[in-house]
Formats: C-alpha cells, sequence, structure tokens
C-alpha cells in the first residue's frame, strides 16, 4: 500500500444519545438511554447510552429494566429513526465536501479513502467540520486497512484519533484479548479459547489449515487473516445493497404456547416477504430469531431450495426452521421473536 495512502473511519461519539441532548440541551452532562418507547417499565433494549450513563455500567442491547436498575436517575428517552436519519445524512454531507472517497456504514460510522501525507491532520479537519456544521463529535481512526481503522477507533474514544497500521499492529493488539478483534463476537472467542488461542498474537500464529478443520474452511482461516490485522484496503463510495431484510416483535407478555410463537413467526414471515419484494431480489436462506425468557437468545436458518419472493414460500420456510428448535425449548415462555430472508450478492 502506498503510504500515502490511507483509511480513516469516523465514528459519531455516542450518537443517538448526542441527537437527543442537542434536542434537550438541559440534558446535557445526565445520564441519557434511548430504547424502545422510553419506558423502562416496558420490554425493550437500549439502542445507546451516553457517557454518563455508561459509567453505571448500561451498554447498547441490555434490557432497559436492567438498565434502570443499574442507573435509576438516568433519563430514559423513546427512538426516533427519522431524527437520527436526518442528523446522520447532515454529517454524511460533510464528510462528502472533503476531498475523500465516503463509505458510509451507517447511521454513524463511515470509512474514508484519503491521499494524504498527513492523515492526523486531515483527521482533525474531519472532527473540526462536523463539530463546527451539526454540532457533532467524532472520534477518527485511522489505518492502513478498513480493519485497523475501525480497530483503531476504539483506541482514540472520545472524540480523538488514533493511528494503527502493520508497523504497531502486535505491539498493540498482540496481548489481547480476540474479542478485541472486529469480527469477533463472545462466543467465537469462548470456542478460540477451548482450541487453545487466547490473545491476538497466539490466533496470529496459528496455522490457516488448522482452523480451517477445527472450524471450518471459511471461517478458520478468516478468523486468522484478523488476528493479523489483513483487512481490506480499498474504500468504496458505491451504493450500498442489503444482504437482508429483518423484522422482530418483543412481547410485553410472554408467548406461553409454541402454537401462539408459530402464529407470531408467520405473521413477521409475511412482513419480511413485503421486504423482499420491495428489494426487488429474491431470497436464498431463511432465518429465525427466538428470545426465551427471561433472556436466553436462540437461532436457526436454513438455505431455501430455490430463491424465492413468494410470501407463501417463505412462510412455509420460516415455520420449517422454526421446526429446527429442540423439543425441549419449546415448552419455555418466548419473549421476542425475529424472521429474517438473506440474499446473495448483487448483480
Amino acid at each position: 500500500m502506498s503510504p500515502t495512502r490511507w483509511v480513516l473511519h469516523v465514528d459519531l461519539d455516542q450518537f443517538i444519545a448526542a441527537v437527543e441532548v442537542q434536542r434537550r440541551p438541559e440534558l446535557a452532562g445526565r445520564p441519557v438511554v434511548v430504547g424502545g418507547n422510553g419506558d423502562p417499565s416496558e420490554r425493550a433494549v437500549v439502542a445507546t447510552a451516553s457517557y454518563e450513563a455508561r459509567e453505571f455500567g448500561v451498554r447498547s442491547g441490555m434490557p432497559l429494566r436492567v438498565a434502570a436498575r443499574r442507573c435509576p436517575d438516568a433519563v430514559f428517552l423513546p427512538s426516533d429513526g427519522p431524527a437520527y436519519e436526518e442528523a446522520s445524512e447532515r454529517v454524511m454531507a460533510v464528510l462528502r465536501s472533503f476531498p475523500v472517497v465516503v463509505e458510509v456504514l451507517g447511521w454513524d460510522e463511515a470509512f474514508l479513502g484519503a491521499v494524504t501525507d498527513d492523515p492526523e491532520a486531515l483527521a482533525h479537519d474531519v472532527q473540526r467540520a462536523v463539530t463546527e456544521r451539526t454540532g457533532l463529535s467524532c472520534t477518527v481512526g485511522i489505518g492502513d486497512n478498513t480493519l485497523r481503522a475501525k480497530i483503531a477507533t476504539e483506541f482514540g474514544k472520545p472524540a480523538g484519533t488514533f493511528r494503527l497500521t502493520r508497523f504497531n499492529w502486535f505491539a498493540t493488539m498482540g496481548d489481547r484479548p480476540t474479542t478485541a478483534l472486529w469480527g469477533i463476537g463472545t462466543r467465537t472467542a469462548r470456542r478460540l479459547t477451548e482450541l487453545g488461542y487466547t490473545t491476538v498474537t497466539e490466533l496470529a500464529e496459528a496455522r490457516p489449515s488448522d482452523l480451517a478443520e477445527r472450524i471450518g474452511p471459511a471461517m478458520g482461516p478468516y478468523y486468522v487473516q484478523l488476528a493479523r490485522g489483513i483487512g481490506r484496503e480499498e474504500v468504496s463510495d458505491a451504493p450500498r445493497v442489503a444482504r437482508s431484510r429483518s423484522r422482530e416483535t418483543t412481547f410485553q407478555q410472554n408467548l406461553e404456547s409454541w402454537a401462539a410463537v408459530r402464529e407470531e413467526v408467520a405473521a413477521l414471515a409475511l412482513r419480511v416477504a413485503d421486504d423482499v419484494r420491495a428489494e426487488g431480489r429474491p431470497a436464498l436462506r431463511v432465518g429465525v430469531k427466538v428470545r426465551f425468557a427471561p433472556f436466553t437468545t436462540r437461532g436457526r436458518s436454513a438455505t431455501l431450495p430455490a430463491p424465492t419472493s413468494d410470501p407463501d414460500d417463505l412462510v412455509a420456510a420460516a415455520l420449517a426452521v422454526l421446526d429446527l428448535f429442540e423439543e425441549r425449548n419449546r415448552q419455555r415462555p418466548v419473549r421476542l421473536l425475529g424472521v429474517r430472508a438473506e440474499f446473495g450478492p448483487p448483480p
């Protein structure tokens, strides 16, 4: 890679909470939790929490009731998707005003492909422009590929910068657990630990062929690549194409019968079918997520016999996937259901 070609990862700090504080300046400095309808007595999860709330252990994905116990003085607010979409568009417009390639990853983050001899100066210019024109702050990770830039952001939070390249990869990451890698969660990390790989360095030194045999021909070698810091070097501004469409519902009262579960899964599958038809691409796989009470989540999926957008086919496939859940689980109360349709690569 040319020494003047860089990838910057721009990550807006506590984005959703920051947008809410902009709309309600009196909340500045207070613990703010956003999620669901903003009622912690209802079943919903935290979409985001301000840094003040995070100091009490509140995290994204946590049930609102747990967040309320950990931080009883927090201000709970409902999610407002259109407001976050509008704020995100303003930020992305700022990023596109620079001589860079902008690859949008979501509401609150994007990769920038840049050619510069001073990436830190560019990062600071980006931060300054975002704050001046939107009132929001961001952290910028600097790397020689997307993987390193993304991980670098975690070292710069909040509102700072950090450079992570092949030259300081192992000095920075080597002793860290494998969960420090973008793309490795706690479940995968436990599996790797069982195989004797607990740190990034240990995983990087593994033979890809060994991991291929023990984890899988695709994911095993991929995890070794992650540990070595190998990632995509090119940033693309091509429009993102959805990889899947999904719907889910959290029930305020548990579903106590499997018949009720089947009925709800069928209804969700019909909603997903509408999304699939609107996408104009057939689904290749269908997945079902079930969250059992009190908070255990399981998922199953299957490849369809043939690509389809037909609602009847998708409903039948979702119910067939639901049948893959073990008989013993069908006696457990259910608090959340989700149905997902996955697409193939774009044409």
